[in-house]
């Protein structure tokens, strides 16, 4: 290592170098074309900054006069290639490099002047670097090394054209460099077409799951999902946390949901200009915003000191996906949280994702409120308000305030500021397992198989049945019969436009239960009454007792099923009813008198009045006369 590198290293406190950094600095591949696999956030920044650190220096300390660039990285994102810029700037600090980014949203003006008054490496996003090479902005004829960092997200977002696009136009014999969290078979196919013969390094080892970080899988309920993030960010307090979501609807409305909650909130989502990104990073390394809500593509490469916890609101869609979100937190020695939220239809799902990314994951139910009020008791007790020795004037306001009120009275008014300034927590329940999860689980994180039958082997080819849970597609609830549930009755019915497609989710939301829970549901003129599993009735009525914010009142219902035996009962002793006499809707038509019983009245001067105006009525025979058939034609 060049002393000028050993020098920029020490003043920011690398002593000690990670397993990949170690790896690209023996002399064995010191001059050889590198295809790295390396866990996200464990330094592969620094480590091909100081693997070219040969090639592009050679035997000297510093470099000459900025011209055509030297080196080529190559990242799939803004946030990444600029961070990737910062920490190449203070690497090679003390060469005299001089380091550009080119990436989208920025002005690409700018960045033709810097190029052509002189670069050594170059920093950008594929189709900002593309868009110079086909311009003639960027020169490549001197170009001796390509890096290609975070490769497979590259191509898993459609980068790859733009990708063969630019290691087809630098040198044949530039140095290749891929750096990638995974190595699937695009990346190794890649790797063969533009690389010469290149080592392979592999310090993920065999566990492949960040051994920082503590995965931990909540169980929630569908209706939940927002309040349960609510709850983990009250339970945890951590100094900065990223919430994942799916798409950038999701990430609209959970931002709005935390916001309105009070949580320091900002947002980063692929429709943001690249001010609007900077300002979000600006606001979370100031400390002035703690919380990121993102997608997946936008928080690629998002390095934010004090990281502590990952939240992901909705599942990623494979393993390499969840250890790239995951691997934002537990950094560089930190510990860190990622929390998973898994809904009963996902369960499975999950499952696979653990099990596929190799990660043990503790299960548990959400935060409840006072297991938050616990956490924050503690915390109080550790405020700075009360550890920190305050100066005079603090005393003498504190002996004022103590010859007028008891230490109890002060006590109690500092307990109630301090909580006052927190998001109140949600109630929430643990929905627990579904019928397929109720078998045991393996350490691998699989389920064990279902059993046979008792007394009965399973035939060769035959597969064991097994619970399965409810379908959530299913439109009907089944009823759970009249001896295993409690009913209760809404406010509204068929004179309100009562449908179960609504009635559903409110009851659910309401009442903290799933539709599992949820019998049958008759709706009535004026109210509607439906049937609530017997094991789930005690915690609904008490949660629907403490709902607030709905036009729909529920309320157990005071009269019984029409089906249940202590209705029919009840109509059996009110005896039988008196009929109703029912209008005949006919009756009109029967006071008409018969056809025919009034004499035909032939208009005045129409044939003497003779029907049909006098002319001679035909049979059915027509041509018929004196009661003769006619002669039928040919």
């Amino acid at each position: 290592m060049t002393p000028p590198l050993t020098r920029a290293l020490a003043e920011k406190n690398y002593n000690d170098p990670t397993p990949v950094q170690t790896a690209v600095l023996e002399p064995q591949v010191m001059e050889a074309d590198l295809l790295v696999s390396a866990q996200t956030g464990s330094g592969k920044t620094v480590a091909y900054g100081l693997a070219l650190a040969n090639t592009i220096l050679g035997d000297a300390e510093v470099l000459g006069r900025a011209g055509d660039p030297l080196a080529l990285i190559v990242a799939p994102t803004r946030e990444l290639a600029l961070q990737v810029h910062t920490e190449l700037t203070w690497l090679y600090r003390y060469t005299g490099a001089r380091v550009t980014f080119c990436v989208g949203g920025m002005d690409p003006s700018h960045e033709r002047r810097q190029l052509a008054s002189g670069v050594h490496i170059v920093v950008g996003t594929p189709g900002r670097l593309r868009d110079h090479l086909e311009r003639g902005n960027l020169k490549v004829s001197n170009l001796k090394a390509v890096v290609l960092d975070e490769a497979d997200e590259m191509l898993d977002l459609g980068f790859r054209e733009d990708l063969e696009f630019i290691l087809e136009t630098t040198p044949k014999e530039r140095r290749t460099l891929l750096f990638s969290a995974t190595l699937p078979r695009g990346i190794v196919t890649l790797a063969k077409q533009y690389q010469n013969d290149a080592t392979r390094i592999d310090v993920s080892g065999a566990q492949r799951a960040h051994t920082d970080i503590e995965y931990r899988a909540i169980r929630v309920a569908t209706h939940d999902v927002g309040h349960a993030v609510v709850n983990l960010l009250r339970f945890f307090e951590a100094t900065s946390t990223l919430v994942f979501c799916n798409t950038r609807d999701s990430v609209r409305h959970m931002h709005a949901t935390l916001l309105e909650r009070g949580f320091p909130t900002v947002s980063l989502s692929g429709e943001l200009s690249q001010a609007e990104r900077n300002r979000t990073m600006l606001a979370l390394r100031s400390g002035r915003a703690q919380i990121c809500v993102a997608t997946d593509v936008a928080a690629r490469g998002i390095d934010l000191p004090g990281l502590d916890l990952v939240i992901h609101a909705e599942l990623p869609n494979d393993p390499e996906v969840l250890q790239h979100r995951s691997g934002r937190t537990g950094r560089a020695g930190r510990k860190g949280v990622s929390v998973m939220l898994v809904t009963p239809p996902n369960r499975f799902r999950a499952e696979r994702l653990l099990s596929g990314g190799r990660i043990n994951a503790a299960w548990s139910g959400p935060p409840t409120a006072d297991e938050i009020k616990k956490r924050d008791d503690e915390r109080m007790l550790q405020d700075t308000m009360l550890t920190e020795e305050g100066g005079e004037e603090d005393l003498a306001a504190a002996k004022a305030l103590l010859a007028v009120r008891s230490a109890e009275e002060v006590a109690k008014a500092f307990i109630r500021l301090y909580r006052s300034q927190k998001p109140a927590p949600e109630d929430l329940i643990d929905p627990g397992m579904g019928a397929r999860d109720r078998r045991p689980a393996r350490n691998d994180g699989k389920r064990e198989p279902a059993a046979a039958a008792p007394g009965r082997r399973p035939e060769r080819g035959e597969r064991p049945e097994r619970e399965r849970e409810p379908s959530p597609r299913a439109s009907a609830p089944v009823s759970h019969g009249p001896g295993n549930s409690v009913w209760f009755r809404l406010n509204v019915g068929r004179q309100k436009k009562a449908d179960p497609k609504w009635l559903l989710p409110e009851i659910c939301r309401q009442g903290k239960v799933t539709k599992p829970d949820i019998g049958a549901i008759r709706i009535f003129d004026d109210e509607t009454r439906f049937e609530i599993n017997e094991d789930a009735a005690g915690r609904f009525a008490e949660a629907i007792r403490s709902a607030k914010g709905s036009e729909i009142r529920i309320e157990p219902s005071t009269k019984p099923d029409m089906n249940a035996p202590e209705r029919r009962k009840a109509l059996a002793e009110e005896g039988p009813r008196e009929k109703a006499e029912i209008p005949d809707p006919n009756a009109k038509y029967k006071k008409r008198k018969p056809f025919g019983s009034k004499p035909y009245a032939a208009k005045p001067g129409a044939g003497g009045g003779k029907p049909h105006g006098g002319k001679p009525v035909r049979h059915r025979d027509h041509g018929a006369k004196d009661g003769k058939p006619a002669r039928r034609r040919p």
